[in-house]
């Protein structure tokens, strides 16, 4: 996706940050070709940060569940707010450390006073508060519980009307240069006001709507659903997810893949819940572009699942684009897909890839063979996205 204009944006990370509300800004960003700079008030690049997901576990607030990290890749004693486009602080319990750290609240108040593009998330307005950003009216978002923080800033709490629970909130609110999020639950939204703000035009070559529907069940990976499924919101796409056994509105489990010091493997732990968005009886086939297999452990249970195992091979007979991250290869194995193909992969994959009939490509992250699109990991994501937007005919220019 070339664009004229090369953008920047600085990621404010720190430990606790929501990993939801960073790793969907940070992939997506890059997909577009936008240089994304990650840092961390004393800390340097290479340094990491652990990540955390909120969500609502059956009690009455959320939980806070550990899950990975993030390697920064900038020292913050190098940033200057001049070279970036926008800055983007995720939610999470690290707000309140930087919002009583000098250096941080002069960095977002710097970026103010330029006009420079502030994006925020359900907790992480509060660093708008300690810069004394809000003062005036600004109107602004966030968690519920941060209002009366709003309020007392001196700022307008904005709420999308006729809202029961937070998981119907799919809007966001922008005034002047600053953008304001519940949580998670309205990234898709956020991104396509983010990039949009940032100059960005989506382009399609089909000149219709593209549609992609997302095969998943329980502990499907949890970027692999979630990144994708924003992203592709995003850029204006129809999305379903949907599984055999749940209706509309019903949840999958997700799971998170750490890769901790000394270990051979990834531990595996919860992520987020993600809800279903049709019904498996609503779905037609001819209504869908593309079908998308996320990894982790839920194409185990696609693969046993008969309803599963037609659709895709539905899909194949009317020759539509098949994507797949990581172990989502399985389902595409399973009903021929892959055969004759190049697929990316790793090591846990390749036999799998060899015995399906496909070449397992190794020294790519993500490769398109045809209409298969395919990436090793969930760190493949942005390179992911790039082909799979491309593969339905959509480009992002700036």
């Amino acid at each position: 996706m070339a664009s004229a204009v090369q953008k920047s944006a600085l990621l404010l990370c720190g430990d606790y940050m929501e990993a939801y509300e960073t790793i969907v800004p940070l992939y997506v960003l890059q997909s577009f070709g936008v240089s994304v700079h990650c840092v961390s008030p004393n800390r340097n690049a290479g340094d990491r940060c652990v990540m955390s997901a909120h969500d609502f576990l059956g009690l009455e607030l959320y939980t806070e569940l550990v899950v990975d990290q993030l390697t920064l890749n900038a020292n913050f004693d190098d940033v200057t707010p001049e070279n970036y486009d926008v800055i983007i602080i995720p939610g999470g319990r690290f707000t309140e450390l930087l919002s009583a750290d000098e250096k941080c609240v002069d960095l977002v108040a710097r970026f103010a006073e330029s006009k420079k593009l502030i994006f925020t998330s359900c907790h992480s307005q509060v660093m708008l508060m300690a810069a004394g950003i809000l003062a005036g009216g600004v109107k602004c978002t966030a968690f519920e519980s941060i209002k009366p923080l709003i309020e007392l800033s001196g700022g307008e709490w904005w709420q999308q009307p006729g809202i029961q629970s937070m998981f119907e909130i799919t809007d966001c609110v922008k005034d002047g240069n600053f953008m304001s999020t519940v949580g998670w639950p309205t990234l898709g939204h956020g991104i396509k006001l983010l990039l949009e703000s940032l100059g960005g035009k989506v382009c399609s070559l089909e000149k219709k709507q593209a549609s992609v529907l997302f095969l998943i069940g329980d502990y499907v990976e949890d970027y692999g659903i979630n990144v994708p499924f924003r992203a592709l919101q995003a850029l204006g796409c129809k999305v379903d997810a949907v599984t055999p056994n749940k209706k509309k509105g019903e949840v999958c489990a997700t799971a998170v893949y750490d890769l901790e010091d000394g270990r051979q493997i990834p531990a595996e732990k919860r992520g987020h819940n993600f809800f279903v968005t049709a019904s498996w009886d609503d779905i037609c086939v001819d209504d869908y572009d593309c079908v998308v297999v996320p990894g982790g452990r839920s194409p185990e249970l696609l693969v046993m699942n008969e309803k599963a195992v037609a659709l895709v091979k539905s899909f194949a007979e009317k020759d539509k684009v098949f994507a797949a991250i990581g172990q989502g290869k399985l389902l595409l194995a399973a009903t021929g897909v892959l055969k004759g193909k190049r697929c990316a992969s790793g090591e846990g994959m390749k036999v799998m890839v060899k015995v399906a009939g496909g070449e397992a490509v190794m020294e790519k992250g993500c490769v398109t063979d045809g209409k298969v699109v395919t990436a090793a990991s969930a760190t493949d994501l942005p390179a992911f996205l790039f082909d799979l937007s491309t593969a339905l005919g959509l480009t992002v220019m700036f």
